[in-house]
């Protein structure tokens, strides 16, 4: 610790920028510097947990899969979680990072305390009760307050989630969305464009017994048919544009359905091997069928060739400055295009439809908004910004992301 805050001592005697990465996972900017980069990898471990309390103390730059393995051993798990567990904690809180549910917010909405080091090198502690201020923007403080250095986590005992998933006409989910919302703790689907198919997957809490997916089913659907085939897919898609429809329509109807009961992590979590590059927007909640009707119609006039699904996730409204959920009941939209494909075309035109239902885009994910349009999203941007005015007037954590969407 007293390492890390020497080295911003240092960088800001020798004039430098400061910034800190995780694993690399964002899509943006956001961790680049052309200062001093600091990496967490000496930052990992519990720290401990407190049962009483039900809380657990975690090194900042701790994977989330060792987190989640560590707390089930414990008897313990996150009440929520998203789909990828390979970010730092930090990483994940500081960008916003979030699963699907009814009542349970973001990974930092999740977040009991925090520790950072700030822009003059001193260690600041914060919670609902010590430095409350830095408390509730710092969850989400995209790197621009201070660099974490450990996040204390609410935490509950041990519990099974059964996992219902089946392919659902998209336009019965667009229909019944409000009910699907209401009637499961975590809600999600997947819509293929150029079809009107979907994959659901329902998430709830189960007494038992744990039934999880067989290794041979999990091989053939999670690796070799969601990962292997899927690669394969993508690829021929991408040399061969006119295919993609028609791969499409194959890849809607070959996963189906299934039921499983497991601990919260292998439930909420599922490996991700293939590569693309990905925009997501938060919209409110009411807004989604509209948002999804207007991606389809936008998808099916334009001559684009889509060969990844569309991803929606839900999250309640709550009360960090910088959520993408500030505020709001919110819908998730996440448009992907396989690597190495052209994704501007697709997603400027999702975009477009995003912003104009004042869409909040993910902070960790391509998207072209500045400080003018998403102060105008947030309604406690300016609270922010007036916290990192006061914690870092000289900009010592500053890049050219943070300027574009802070403002200078």
């Amino acid at each position: 610790m007293e390492e890390l805050a020497d080295q911003v001592r240092r960088a800001a005697q020798d004039g430098l920028r400061v910034k800190a990465v995780g694993t690399g996972h964002s899509f943006t900017s956001i961790a680049a510097t052309d200062g001093v980069l600091i990496r967490p990898d000496l930052l990992t471990g519990i720290r401990g947990i407190d049962r009483s309390a039900m809380t657990v103390t975690v090194a900042a730059g701790t994977p989330l899969k060792v987190l989640n393995a560590a707390l089930a051993r414990e008897g313990w798990s996150l009440a929520n979680m998203g789909d990828i567990m390979e970010q730092t904690v930090s990483g994940a809180i500081s960008t916003g990072t979030h699963g699907t549910g009814r009542d349970s917010g973001s990974i930092a909405a999740q977040v009991k305390g925090l520790e950072l080091v700030t822009a003059d090198g001193s260690v600041l502690t914060c919670s609902a009760t010590e430095n409350p201020d830095v408390f509730a923007a710092a969850r989400i403080g995209l790197g621009a307050l201070g660099i974490v250095t450990a996040v204390t986590f609410a935490v509950e005992p041990l519990f099974l989630l059964t996992a219902r998933e089946e392919p659902m006409p998209l336009e019965r989910v667009l229909a019944e969305f409000d009910e699907l919302w209401a009637e499961n703790e975590h809600f999600e689907f997947y819509w293929f464009p150029h079809t009107g198919n979907t994959n659901t997957k329902r998430n709830n809490r189960s007494a038992g017994p744990r039934n999880p997916v067989g290794r041979w089913a999990g091989f053939f659907e999670d690796e070799f048919l969601s990962n292997g085939v899927f690669e394969v897919a993508n690829r021929v898609g991408r040399a061969v544009p006119a295919t993609v429809p028609a791969i499409a329509r194959i890849a809607s109807r070959a996963l189906s359905a299934r039921t499983y009961t497991d601990i919260p992590y292998k439930v909420f979590t599922s490996p991700r091997r293939v590569r693309f590059v990905e925009m997501e927007y938060a919209v409110p909640r009411a807004a989604l069928p509209e948002v999804l009707r207007e991606l389809k119609a936008v998808v099916d006039r334009s001559g684009l060739r889509v060969s990844f699904p569309v991803e929606v996730r839900t999250a309640p409204a709550d009360d960090i400055p910088l959520s993408t959920a500030c505020g709001r009941d919110s819908a998730y939209v996440a448009v992907h295009m396989f690597r190495g494909t052209p994704y501007h075309r697709y997603f400027t035109a999702a975009e477009r439809i995003f912003t104009a239902h004042e869409g909040r885009p993910h902070w960790g994910k391509i998207h072209t908004r500045d400080a003018e349009y998403l102060s105008g999203v947030y309604p406690r941007f300016e609270e922010f910004t007036a916290l990192r005015d006061r914690l870092d007037p000289e900009r010592r954590f500053q890049n050219d992301y943070l300027r574009r969407v802070l403002g200078s």
